[in-house]
């Protein structure tokens, strides 16, 4: 065989597997137009197994895998709570599981059992009269992977574009074709809870958003909790004060004086030098007087009569260097 005819052999495998490549990826929904509506959903009120799941959307592929081998036969669902577009991919919650029952249907007990022996649950999802639906092939894998940039851009826009409340996404793949849909309320803010599972209601029942009429009550209980424990911090301090008083071996400063550091002492003693010489009996009256009118212990009046005796002390030495300086 020439080398001519190896050649035009490789270049046909290869035209091949790009035209199989494009086949494929034409076939999984690439040009599939989305149509979005609001209308009737595509399920009833449904039974359904699930498992709950944190991180992101992306890797919910082994999700599915888990719920298909144990109910092949059945239909499987997502329920994103989480706008990937706000929060953090790690923190997304959704649920992936399969459809048990639809309407007034009983699900299989023991299809019900195997579920719940792989640590599936078990809840009912409620029936909506109205929401945000479109659809879109599963033909492939390759088809989940162009739904997400897709599918899913053309709902947000739909509904902040006509400012709809709808919530959670929900996806339900039924063979060929996956339907995706959003619960639509009729009351602003009002969302769905019955598409919530009772893990997220406990997890967001611990977690209470604190409103503004809240916080100012918890302020004004913690403001009166502070007043109050500075009220009885105060009175302690003031009972311990006075237990030191009175058994305190330590002198305290008379009420007449004021209430400085020891150290003024001297600055005081100092000051007394440039005033005028001040007549012993008057003052030992005046502080006794003092001293008494107050209500001082014993302690305050030997503290006094030590200050006097100070004082007299500074005025005869005052008085003997005037002497000193009028002497020849």
């Amino acid at each position: 065989m020439s080398d001519s005819i190896i050649l035009a052999l490789i270049v046909f495998l290869i035209l091949c597997l790009i035209v199989t490549v494009v086949a494929a990826i034409v076939y999984s929904g690439l040009f599939t137009e989305v149509n979005i509506k609001t209308g009737s959903p595509p399920i009833k009120n449904v039974t359904i197994a699930y498992k709950l799941h944190k991180g992101p959307y992306k890797d919910c592929g082994a999700a599915f895998t888990e719920t298909v081998s144990i109910g092949p036969k059945l239909n499987t669902i997502r329920v994103s709570y989480d706008d990937s577009t706000e929060v953090p991919d790690d923190q997304c919650r959704y649920i992936v599981g399969s459809i048990l029952n639809e309407g007034e249907e009983q699900p299989d007990e023991e299809l019900q059992k195997l579920y719940e022996k792989f640590g599936f649950k078990m809840l009912s999802l409620p029936e909506v009269s109205l929401a945000v639906t479109t659809t879109f092939p599963s033909t492939t894998p390759l088809s989940h992977w162009l739904a997400s940039y897709k599918v899913y851009p053309e709902l947000h826009n739909y509904i902040m574009e006509r400012q709809l409340h709808a919530w959670p996404f929900i996806e339900i793949n039924t063979g060929d074709l996956t339907h995706y849909m959003a619960p639509l309320s009729s009351q602003s803010g009002f969302h769905h809870t019955g598409f919530v599972v009772p893990e997220l209601i406990t997890q967001t029942a611990a977690k209470i958003p604190v409103t503004e009429e809240s916080s100012d009550q918890d302020r004004g209980t913690d403001v009166a909790g502070v007043m109050t424990h500075s009220d009885v911090s105060s009175t302690m301090s003031g009972q311990v004060q006075s237990e030191n008083t009175e058994t305190s071996p330590a002198p305290s400063l008379p009420p007449s004086l004021p209430h400085r550091d020891q150290g003024d002492g001297n600055e005081q003693g100092q000051a007394e030098e440039h005033k005028e010489p001040i007549n012993d009996t008057e003052h030992r009256d005046r502080g006794s007087s003092e001293s008494v009118g107050s209500g001082s212990s014993f302690e305050e009046l030997d503290l006094v009569e030590e200050l006097e005796r100070e004082l007299g002390k500074e005025e005869e030495g005052l008085t003997v260097e005037e002497g000193a300086k009028e002497a020849p």
